[in-house]
């Protein structure tokens, strides 16, 4: 499905799709106004509609995963509160510590099993001012990424999704999902959105990772909620104005992307199997569920993408002996048998 001419096979992350023809024209065709304004009537059309698929009142549209996920901290926490999340959640690693900047938050870090927070260690890792002697700071809000990208692109079966929010509102603690690929999560555990969704607070959908869009998130919530995140939005320089052009590719991944992530799904399996079976590299198979591969190899992992790179291929290292591949729609079939034909190259 490339829809662009190069000569290399991306792998580094589904962040590097690029909007294809059909795409390209929904967005040349958009109708626009300010939306600062409240004027733009396909950014209120994405709003509605991804509010509606999460069964939820209301949605807001901003630039990016992070900004998106910037505003929700902000609104649900206070200065010296603390924020329960995974230690290997993307707000913690690659958020440029906006928690702290911008919320005047700490963070309590939760262990990880097969890259998913277990209900019990976020119970433990909830702690409160009172009783304390003011010693703790109050933990408020409890963070879940589905999918975990740290995690492989595991996913989070549905009942331990429900029984962190359970735990988190026994707490009197707010909960929101960062959705940065929740679509993958969605279709690769064929649960719909909305349950997958419903006992959290506020949830992060990012528009382009796996759904192809070039840019934007949409962040979902109650109505007072996204009241409260669209006065955050505006603090934070987030306000656009005729953001219709990139509102409609949202619209049109959402017509046309998300069946699709299958395959995705289906091309990462294979390129797992197949590494893991070459000596010298290694997958936790247990963590592919998604569109992600991560790998360690025996030799260091700069070694790795640079031979790679020579045959055309790019992939991330997130560590010294270790590397992220990422399977999007401009991935082929023909694209994994020649990764594989390059990854055999090692043995």
């Amino acid at each position: 499905m490339r829809h662009y001419s190069t000569d290399r096979i991306d792998l580094r992350s589904d962040t590097v799709t690029q909007p294809t023809p059909a795409m390209r024209e929904a967005m040349h065709t958009a109708a626009v106004g300010d939306d600062v304004l409240g004027d733009d009537p396909t950014v209120s059309q994405l709003e509605r509609r991804v509010a509606e698929m999460c069964g939820k009142e209301a949605a807001l549209f901003v630039p990016s995963g992070t900004m998106s996920n910037a505003i929700a901290l902000r609104c649900h926490t206070s200065p010296g509160d603390e924020i329960i999340t995974a230690k290997n959640s993307h707000i913690y690693i690659y958020e440029g510590g906006g928690y702290a900047a911008l919320c005047g938050a700490s963070v309590a870090l939760v262990d990880v099993h097969g890259g998913l927070m277990r209900p019990e260690d976020v119970q433990g890792a909830i702690r409160k001012q009172a009783g304390s002697l003011s010693h703790y700071p109050d933990g408020t809000l409890v963070c879940v990424e589905n999918t975990s990208n740290r995690g492989g692109g595991a996913c989070y079966p549905q009942t331990t999704l429900d029984e962190i929010a359970a735990v988190a509102k026994a707490n009197n603690c707010a909960v929101h999902m960062d959705g940065a690929r929740i679509f993958n999560a969605s279709v690769a555990t064929n649960t719909p959105l909305d349950r997958m969704v419903r006992e959290y607070d506020s949830i992060s959908i990012c528009l382009s990772k796996g759904l192809g869009a070039p840019i934007g998130s949409v962040l979902v919530g109650s109505r007072t909620f996204i009241a409260q995140a669209h006065r955050w939005r505006k603090m934070f320089g987030g306000g656009m104005r005729q953001a219709g052009m990139l509102a409609a590719a949202g619209l049109h991944a959402l017509d046309h992307h998300v069946e699709r992530m299958v395959e995705d799904h289906s091309r990462a399996t294979q390129l797992a199997s197949s590494i893991n079976a070459i000596n010298g590299f290694t997958v936790d198979l247990s963590t592919v569920e998604t569109n992600m591969v991560y790998f360690t190899s025996e030799i260091p992992a700069t070694k790795v993408m640079d031979a790679l790179a020579t045959s055309g291929i790019d992939v991330l290292d997130i560590g010294p002996h270790s590397c992220r591949i990422v399977v999007h729609l401009h991935v082929t079939d023909e694209d994994v048998s020649e990764v594989i034909r390059a990854f055999k190259n090692f043995a």
